[in-house]
């Protein structure tokens, strides 16, 4: 896992916000966060060994490290001058609400992030490299693609999971698998998509310009994988939720699990959705336990669009 912009989530439950007024909170969660830190704890509680690269800065980033050790299996983090960001979730249990604010995180010397994606590269090998996330001010759009370039040409699969310009490029370097959201595909192409059936359309167009596998998720719909033989979708379980912070990270994580030890799309699908359902019943960006997933597998409902 690659992560440039790690932070430290805060998540404040609080009855209501009222305008003007301090709101005292009934709970607070400090979780180590950042979607690829997310990737590599949900990775671990899966069984599936990794190693997360990332980027750490002043007395946030050491809070950070010391709340991974227990949390990762591999680290190696690259410490650099500023402030590790600090990102803000506020759980408005009165209207059921979920409010999130994400901080800015520290500029990375040049060489010191060429260094680190050398590192990353050649750690990978011909394995699974996720490169997901935000970046940090100062980082050029076209990291996680020129990265997903060098994947391949050692034979490594890239999972993409980012928005905007760096999905774009990312896109021109054909990784192995991206997940994007309805509302990310649809910023990407600048119209919306209301039917599953066109999401499932222009997944397939992407998927036929050199990517392997696009995974769309849907929130409360469940999510769609097109591959190279067919679409399918999944239909969500129903649970109580509580955050969805690390849900869409714990899908990652479900794919990369998967995949890595070559279980087939629908088997893949479905271990997604049940890790980013059981996710989204805990509070905070506290993830799913691997009980979770397995109660919740198979309650998955698969099927085949055809598209």
């Amino acid at each position: 896992m690659l992560s440039l912009n790690p932070a430290v989530d805060m998540t404040y439950d609080i009855p209501a916000l009222v305008d003007d007024q301090k709101v005292h909170a009934t709970a607070t969660r400090y979780d180590p966060g950042g979607n690829g830190i997310n990737v590599g704890r949900g990775l671990k509680r899966l069984g599936a060994r990794s190693t997360s690269f990332f980027v750490t800065a002043g007395e946030i980033g050491r809070l950070l490290e010391r709340l991974l050790l227990q949390q990762l299996d591999g680290i190696h983090c690259e410490h650099v001058e500023g402030e590790t960001r600090i990102n803000g979730t506020l759980l408005d249990r009165g209207e059921g609400r979920q409010y999130e604010i994400d901080g800015i995180g520290p500029r990375i010397p040049p060489a010191r992030l060429e260094q680190l994606l050398d590192v990353f590269v050649c750690a990978t090998e011909q394995g699974i490299g996720v490169l997901t996330g935000s970046v940090p001010p100062g980082v050029p759009d076209d990291v996680y693609g020129r990265v997903t370039r060098s994947l391949r040409q050692r034979g490594g699969r890239a999972f993409v999971d980012c928005h905007g310009r760096l999905l774009s490029h990312a896109l021109e370097a054909r990784p192995f698998l991206i997940k994007p959201n309805r509302y990310e595909l649809e910023q990407l192409l600048g119209r919306r998509l209301p039917a599953i059936e066109q999401v499932a359309t222009e997944a397939r167009a992407i998927q036929q310009k050199g990517v392997q596998y696009v995974c769309v998720s849907l929130g409360a719909e469940g999510a769609i994988l097109t591959g190279p033989d067919d679409t399918l979708l999944a239909h969500a379980p129903r649970v109580e939720i509580d955050s969805t912070v690390g849900a869409g990270d714990s899908m990652v994580a479900g794919l990369v699990a998967a995949f890595a030890v070559d279980l087939p799309a629908d088997a893949a699908l479905r271990q997604a959705v049940a890790c980013g359902s059981a996710t989204a019943r805990h509070p905070g960006t506290e993830l799913f336990s691997r009980e979770d997933v397995e109660g919740l597998q198979g309650e998955v409902e698969i099927s085949s669009l055809g598209i």
